[in-house]
């Protein structure tokens, strides 16, 4: 009984802010799939620093428990199949340019949607501010139970629903976008990093 009441609660406030609700409704549903997906793509494992890691996994005493330690692995693996050294930091961008794609899916669709949410809910109490004042000059909005007040009360559902998908989506976005920039600086210090060893080995 209590899920079909939810449900009824559900669907009358849907109803209440008119069409614009439902595709606000799907746009939060994808919203939190692409956080959810960008949260778990850019779990970086071990909070070692990046030289640290490397070093274990060189002397193959590591286990891959997050994103750098795949990353690091991989490197090291065509690290050591490169014949021409000279080749080596080209090499190591094209096997870290899978990582770097994996932790920006997603990135451009929580952006758009915290932009269009808000004004998505905007154009729906706009619609709704047209309709309540076509009914006032009709006279037929007073023969309801709400008057003018219920009904733009009725049209500002949608901007407080598009408020309430975008401002969440906003705040998480913005740390994940923060986390995906730091993972960006790491690959840069595995490629240096290894680089380097390889330098030093040389020179040795």
């Amino acid at each position: 009984m209590q899920y079909s009441e939810l449900l009824d609660a559900f669907l009358e406030f849907m109803r209440s802010g008119g069409f614009v609700m439902w595709p606000l409704f799907i746009a939060n549903l994808f919203l939190w799939y692409a956080m959810g997906y960008r949260f778990h793509a850019l779990r970086r494992g071990k909070k070692a620093a990046v030289r640290r890691l490397i070093e274990k996994h060189h002397e193959g005493i590591a286990k891959s428990k997050g994103l750098i330690d795949r990353a690091i692995k991989d490197a090291l693996h065509v690290s050591n199949k490169v014949s021409d050294r000279s080749y080596l930091r080209q090499n190591l961008d094209d096997v870290l340019f899978k990582y770097e794609i994996e932790i920006k899916q997603y990135s451009a669709l929580v952006k758009t949607i915290v932009i269009v949410a808000p004004l998505t809910g905007l154009l729906g109490t706009v619609i709704g501010m047209i309709e309540t004042f076509d009914s006032l000059q009709a006279q037929a909005l007073f023969t309801q139970g709400g008057g003018i007040a219920g009904g733009i009360s009725q049209a500002l559902f949608t901007t407080q629903f598009g408020l309430g998908v975008a401002i969440p989506g906003l705040i998480l976005g913005r740390i994940l976008d923060r986390k995906e920039r730091s993972l960006l600086f790491e690959f840069e210090q595995i490629k240096d990093v290894i680089c380097t060893m390889e330098k030093n080995h040389a020179i040795s």
